[in-house]
């Protein structure tokens, strides 16, 4: 019996070790599918917070969608509540220039000063300068020296020059001394008033380019606000200006 011992211990001790073997392995199983068991649940658990997450982002975006929608409606409304206000304005402007214009000038005529001369010694005009700012001289000279049209006529062939005085040679003789076929020959020749219209037109479509800044902006309107209204008076060509440089701006 105590040969066969060594056998028996031999047996039990890989039983033992087979046992232990098992034992380890069913551990690690458990030990494996806890850890599969928990990293579900801190899958799960991300999967909910990173849905809360983003329903917190979308209804943030919404609310703030709907303010940015607010906000432009209002402004919106603004602008076109400022637009309407300007064009009522410039209406009015533009009414208060027709009446301007359709009035007619009379100049009261006195006798005392019938033959006065020109205050304005060098006033001339050859064609190439502006006729329409030529005019406005010879008006206010004719206005301060109180001329009637038969001395305004003699006085304005007096200071035609050059191709200016060309223009002469067309009338016929018995009309010379008519002042307005005399200017109406000049405002045919020289004048801008066929362009009055597009210059207006110009004037109310104009907008500001991208770039382009404020000051060569204004340069702009001005300079079509003379061509357009020359013989407008200088207030209201400046509130008219104003108005035009403000509805050209960029929105």
């Amino acid at each position: 019996h105590l040969a066969d011992l060594p056998k028996n211990l031999g047996a039990v001790s890989d039983e033992q070790g087979e046992r232990f073997h098992q034992d380890l392995k069913v551990m690690e199983a458990r030990y494996q599918e806890k850890i599969e068991e928990d990293v579900q649940s801190v899958k799960s658990e991300i999967g909910e917070v990173k849905g809360e997450v983003e329903g917190k982002i979308e209804e943030v975006k919404d609310k703030v969608q709907g303010k940015i929608e607010e906000v432009e409606d209002k402004v919106q409304g603004k602008i076109e509540e400022v637009k309407e206000k300007v064009q009522v304005k410039i209406g009015d402007l533009e009414k208060r220039l027709s009446e301007l214009e359709d009035r007619p000038i009379n100049f009261p005529s006195n006798p005392d000063l019938t033959y006065s001369r020109p205050t304005v010694k060098s006033l001339t005009f050859d064609g190439q300068t502006s006729w329409t700012v030529f005019k406005t001289q010879f008006d206010v000279v004719s206005s301060e020296n109180g001329w009637n049209n038969r001395v305004k006529s003699s006085q304005l062939v007096a200071f035609l020059r050059g191709t200016a005085a060309e223009v002469l040679q067309g009338i016929p003789s018995d009309k010379l001394t008519d002042l307005m076929t005399i200017e109406n020959a000049l405002e045919a020749r020289f004048g801008d008033s066929h362009l009055t219209q597009f210059y207006r037109t110009e004037l109310k479509t104009r907008r500001q380019k991208p770039g382009e800044s404020l000051r060569i902006l204004a340069a702009n309107v001005e300079r079509l606000m003379s061509l357009a209204y020359a013989e407008c008076p200088q207030d209201v060509r400046d509130s008219l200006a104003a108005q035009y440089f403000v509805d050209a701006i960029r929105d």
